[in-house]
């Protein structure tokens, strides 16, 4: 046990977290010359054209330090912070963490908050400075930051580049001597904690987990504590670039483990395995059900493809058991679902990838979030509120809460102004202003999770040039005043472009939203009113005038009385087609409504 090194790599997204982990492994000689690529450990398309990593992975490495061998077990971790829980747990699983920091960005939001979960973990942090052959590298700048934040020596900041290779044997060496051994009983009974988990289609959900006590044999009967199942270990084993089977998983050591689960909702991330004769007491602690924030409708274009769709998302689910979907429909789109998803780049992401790899082209409501209404008949029971259709009628209503987040946000001193400015515009409240140097600023804010659903990170990067990053977590719900508004297209409801809204912003987003609509709805032969509504209140207005023939072309000159007859014989021709006429709404308007202020 001695022996063994787990660590993690934490950094701020493009920070270099997935190049320097090719280093590592490149050193290491884990993988072979045929094997290797860029970003070795991002398996999927998406992640690679994007630059992100969406899933963590787990790969272990030799290495031969001072005539030792050591096993070191690299859990790569995702930037993002819709997947932070994720980020918890794997960091969990670890004793030390390698925090990189980009020398030409220096330190930016996402650093500091996975900072702060490393170290409420008591992980060591190994600070490496990366991409420091850059020209705009500012070394020695952002190493007096590094040692500002961390509290450490400036000689512990490791400089590296990940592109050239420059520093890594240092990094190597960091690893063994500064990361303690995992610590641990190997004879009590069997206790470890599931950190990630990646669908098989032919051998069901392998699950990733770190032996914290005990060991873990294959053909061993083993319970999953927060769901209570038993099952029995098919394979337990190593996991290299491929998998390598073991007879046994020691203490303090990381594997994979394969029972033939077929569905990804029973391993849960954060979970606790054991023996299931001799089971161990205490789960480990820091496990939660992973909750979805943001909602959204899915439907399909065409409505026969509606059971497409939905075996489209069980797979899905299969991959990503954060996904949460029921069926639901829509007066105006059909049949559909609503879907739960962690954060809007997980909205993106799961769109794409249902065009990608499904070929399902899919409409999109506007997403929003989970509110609590209570009404007056029992004011302390709470009705859950996922979709603005189900708000209980006004006059029923007592109040109704909203979750909020307490958002970081770090800039350049230049745009505090317009920083503020616009988290004061989404009704944030400012409860901390730090100065980190004199030139970079933390801004700290109470913010409606609503506010930011929409476009707030496109804006906040508009606003500040690009420079500001933006990190949050929630802090529970507050009551609030909010109204639904609803759309009115030719005086019927359109149910999917309906809204929950704080009062005081629904005026003008009424008025926003019917504008954008008048644009894009094609005009037909009749007039369309488009309205935005409160309850029976009427509060904006838009009309996409009718084609007309000019039916007073053959009268030249002569009475007026001709003309008027003419003209009051269309308009009563327009009056009954608008009666039976019913408007199509292009995809476009759904989408458009989520951009409102370009």
């Amino acid at each position: 046990m001695k022996n063994i090194r787990n660590f993690c790599i934490i950094a701020h997204i493009d920070h270099g977290k997935s190049t320097l982990a090719d280093r590592l492994l490149d050193a290491t000689g884990a993988v072979t010359d045929r094997e290797k690529q860029a970003q070795l450990l991002d398996s999927m398309d998406l992640e690679r054209e994007r630059g992100i990593t969406i899933k963590s992975h787990a790969i272990q490495m030799d290495y031969e330090y001072k005539g030792e061998k050591y096993t070191l077990n690299l859990i790569d971790t995702p930037g993002h912070v819709d997947f932070s829980y994720e980020v918890s747990r794997s960091i969990a699983a670890c004793e030390g963490a390698l925090l990189i920091v980009d020398a030409a960005q220096s330190i930016q939001a996402q650093t500091i908050s996975n900072l702060y979960l490393a170290l409420e973990n008591d992980l060591e942090i190994i600070p490496v400075l990366n991409k420091v052959d850059l020209p705009s590298a500012n070394v020695e700048e952002v190493t007096d930051d590094i040692v500002d934040l961390l509290g450490c020596k400036p000689e512990e900041v490791i400089p590296a580049s990940a592109k050239t290779g420059l520093g890594i044997e240092e990094i190597l060496s960091a690893i063994i001597e500064r990361i303690p051994a995992p610590k641990g009983n190997p004879d009590e009974s069997l206790q470890a904690l599931i950190f990630d988990s990646v669908y098989n289609p032919f051998r069901g959900v392998e699950t990733y987990f770190r032996v914290l006590n005990g060991e873990i044999r294959k053909g061993q009967h083993i319970k999953f504590m927060a769901t209570g199942k038993s099952y029995f270990a098919d394979e337990v084993g190593t996991l290299r670039l491929k998998q390598f089977p073991r007879d046994v998983i020691k203490t303090g050591d990381v594997g994979y483990l394969i029972t033939g689960i077929k569905e990804a909702k029973e391993v849960k991330v954060g979970d606790t395995i054991t023996d299931s004769k001799n089971p161990t007491v205490n789960m480990i602690e820091g496990f939660e059900d992973v909750k979805p924030m943001v909602f959204a409708g899915i439907y399909p274009v065409d409505t026969e493809d509606y059971e497409e769709l939905r075996n489209s998302m069980e797979k899905l689910q299969l991959n990503d058991a954060s996904l949460v979907f029921v069926p639901e429909s829509s007066a105006a789109l059909g049949f559909g679902f609503r879907c739960g998803f962690l954060g809007m780049l997980h909205l993106e992401i799961i769109q794409e990838r249902l065009e990608r790899e499904f070929d399902m082209t899919v409409i999109t409501t506007v997403p929003n979030v989970s509110y609590y209404a209570y009404t007056n008949k029992n004011p302390e029971t709470p009705i859950l509120v996922n979709n603005p259709s189900d708000l209980p009628e006004p006059s029923t209503l007592n109040r109704v809460e909203e979750p909020y987040i307490k958002a970081t946000i770090i800039t350049k001193s230049d745009f505090v102004g317009s920083v503020m400015s616009l988290c004061i515009e989404k009704r944030g409240e400012i409860t901390n202003q730090t100065y980190l140097t004199t030139e970079r600023v933390e801004l700290t804010f109470d913010m409606p999770l609503a506010e930011i659903v929409f476009d707030f990170y496109d804006r906040l990067k508009t606003v500040s040039k690009g420079y500001a990053s933006f990190d949050y977590s929630p802090i529970g719900m507050r009551q609030s005043h909010l109204v639904k508004v609803d759309v009115l297209l030719n005086g019927n409801v359109v149910d999917a472009l309906s809204a929950l809204l704080h009062r005081d912003n629904a005026y003008d987003i009424g008025k926003k939203i019917c504008e954008k609509l008048r644009q894009l709805i094609p005009r037909q032969q009749f007039d369309i009113p488009i309205q935005a509504a409160i309850g029976a209140k009427i509060i904006a207005r838009e009309t996409v005038k009718a084609l007309r023939k000019d039916v007073t072309a053959k009268c030249y000159g002569g009475d007026i009385s001709r003309k008027r007859k003419l003209l009051e014989k269309q308009k009563k021709g327009k009056k009954r087609m608008r009666q039976v006429g019913n408007v199509e709404i292009p995809q476009e308007a759904f989408m458009a409504v989520l951009k409102l202020n370009d």
